[in-house]
């Protein structure tokens, strides 16, 4: 009987000591599954947070931006990248939105950001979709390109050429600017050496081409006017000079050729007139407006093309270059 109950014990210790065991391991396997889980959701909150706080910082103070074109050559080159104040001129309440405490307005001659007047939106969602993916990588990852994978400039940067009130105009790539209320017009060289502004804005197309370039523009004009067998053989002559040229044309000296010659060949065509008094007049700016061109003057998208931009529509200016870093410092 004795070893019947020494037995019995024997077995139930034996089971109770596996059933523990049992439990135990079953307990420690939950708890590492809570802890696995723990520290997933403790990484997805520090990602969504991280990304948050970038967001927060992109939008309200500074954000960080590529440039992707060649229209502030040399100030900035392609692939530059650089810190763009967000609270210059106000700060932006969402992206594209209204501005608050927006009591500064931008100065002649900064380096401002601005949102591309001629900018062909996907809609909505992908624009804001886009552009917190842009914020939240540091600007590594763009999705807003083309159908050849080249970046889609929804932002320019360029300089601020001229202020609400004066007036610009351009003749063979050389600027001149009018102050209010002024009737004679400066060079724009001149102008910035005077006044002790930034000389960086120059022409890259040799003066001599552009005898080459009015020629072309003068031929799309007998063109559209249905006389392009009557041209006059010295701006046949003269085009021809160039016809091998491969280098940059000054698109915009080529339009006032173009709009010259269709208004000297019928000057009672109304449309015509002022479509080269636009040219002849210049580009004037509104108060509450700037006028913004890049310092590449024969290579940039500028406000030669879309005109003066609303102050409310410059979001920032760029005021630090941080890549690379052999170049690294302050723009101006």
């Amino acid at each position: 009987m004795a070893n019947y109950f020494t037995w019995i014990q024997q077995f139930t210790e034996t089971r109770l000591t596996r059933r523990l065991e049992r439990i135990a391991r079953e307990k420690a396997q939950r708890a590492q599954k809570r802890t696995f889980k723990g520290e997933l959701f403790s990484w997805l909150d520090a990602i969504v947070f991280a990304v948050i706080f970038v967001l927060l910082i992109n939008q309200y103070i500074f954000q960080l931006y590529m440039i992707p074109s060649p229209s502030m050559v040399e100030t900035l080159l392609i692939k530059d990248r650089v810190f763009v104040s967000k609270t210059s001129y106000g700060i932006e309440t969402y992206p594209g939105g209204p501005k608050i405490f927006d009591s500064k307005t931008p100065l002649r001659d900064e380096i401002i950001v601005f949102y591309n007047p001629e900018y062909d939106s996907k809609g909505p969602v992908f624009d804001v979709l886009s552009q917190i993916i842009y914020m939240a990588t540091f600007s590594l990852v763009n999705i807003d390109v083309d159908e050849d994978g080249n970046m889609r400039e929804r932002l320019y940067v360029k300089r601020a050429a001229a202020m609400g009130g004066e007036t610009i105009r351009f003749n063979d790539g050389s600027a001149s600017i009018s102050g209010a209320g002024q009737s004679y017009f400066t060079n724009e060289a001149e102008f910035r050496g005077t006044h002790g502004y930034s000389t960086a804005p120059h022409q890259s197309i040799e003066p001599s081409l552009y005898l080459g370039i009015n020629a072309y523009g003068t031929l799309l004009g007998y063109q559209d006017a249905g006389l392009g067998s009557s041209a006059p053989q010295h701006v046949v002559q003269s085009y021809q000079k160039v016809s091998n040229y491969q280098g940059l044309v000054d698109y915009y000296q080529v339009d006032h050729a173009r709009t010259r010659t269709v208004h000297q060949i019928d000057p009672s065509d109304l449309a015509a007139r002022a479509e080269y008094a636009r040219y002849e007049r210049g580009i004037y700016v509104p108060h509450g407006y700037v006028l913004p061109l890049g310092d590449n003057r024969d290579n940039s998208q500028d406000g030669r093309y879309f005109g003066p931009v609303l102050q409310d529509s410059v979001i920032g200016r760029v005021v630090f270059r941080f890549w690379p870093f052999a170049r690294m410092g302050g723009v101006s």
